[in-house]
């Protein structure tokens, strides 16, 4: 979320009306990361305890990182309300920055996750082979992990299940075209998925193209439960489930 504006709605739309108990906020930029903790913060004061974040920095704002930025974002990951790293990774949508140097920052910052021992939040946009080959070359250091807005096919799903990974879904199973995540959603255990928005994008159906919010979470639910042949409140339930093993919230 780049939009302080919609940043502020968003906050107010977790109002418990929504359902909403449970939110994980991931920072973009290390510039933002106080911006978001200090929301988080404010809205621990006005019983909204449900909102967490997560410490990284994501593959489009990695140009002019430096090592004493990893060091920078070790001591910010000891905050209390900090659940993970992310979203750290690859996007290769973009022409820049350039790939060998997503790739670096992308492996350094794994190797934060295994020093803070937190679960990391994998982007990964038209790079599945190299997210792939750098993720299993970390396997024996791993922490927990999960494939944020997970788009590719039922084939690489069957890859990150092999070494244990969540997978994180959203509008898009909802989407005309969204083929490809139907059959990676038929195919991946229940005790793996994850609801995800990525407000302020990806709104679900009927909101498609519209600015995305917490709220529309529901509207993944119900994609999800006839996918699977359960109901919404299974979905949800388990979703839930699944968030608070992943990211260690009690």
């Amino acid at each position: 979320m780049k939009d302080d504006s919609f940043r502020k709605y968003l906050f107010i739309s977790l109002a418990g009306a929504l359902g909403i108990i449970l939110c994980i906020v991931f920072f973009f930029t290390l510039f933002r990361f106080q911006q978001v903790m200090d929301g988080i913060r404010t809205l621990e004061n006005i019983l909204m305890p449900f909102i967490y974040g997560a410490v990284g920095v994501h593959p489009q704002e990695t140009e002019n990182l430096r090592e004493e930025d990893m060091q920078w974002l070790k001591e910010k990951a000891k905050q209390p309300k900090v659940v993970a790293i992310g979203e750290i990774g690859l996007d290769y949508y973009w022409p820049e920055p350039d790939k060998a140097i997503q790739k670096k920052w992308f492996i350094r910052q794994l190797s934060l996750a295994t020093q803070t021992g937190l679960p990391v939040i994998i982007h990964s946009r038209d790079a599945a082979q190299d997210t792939l080959a750098i993720l299993k070359d970390w396997q024996q250091d791993k922490t927990a992990g999960v494939i944020h807005c997970f788009s590719y096919t039922k084939e690489m799903a069957r890859e990150y299940l092999a070494m244990d990974y969540y997978f994180g879904i959203g509008g898009v199973l909802t989407f005309k075209n969204g083929k490809k995540l139907v059959e990676a959603a038929e195919y991946i255990p229940m005790d793996r998925i994850l609801l995800e928005t990525d407000c302020p994008y990806l709104a679900p159906e009927p909101y498609r193209g519209k600015r995305n919010q917490s709220g529309y979470i529901d509207y993944v639910a119900q994609r999800l439960s006839e996918i699977k042949g359960i109901t919404k409140e299974e979905v949800l339930a388990k979703a839930m489930q699944n968030a608070k093993d992943f990211y260690r919230i009690l």
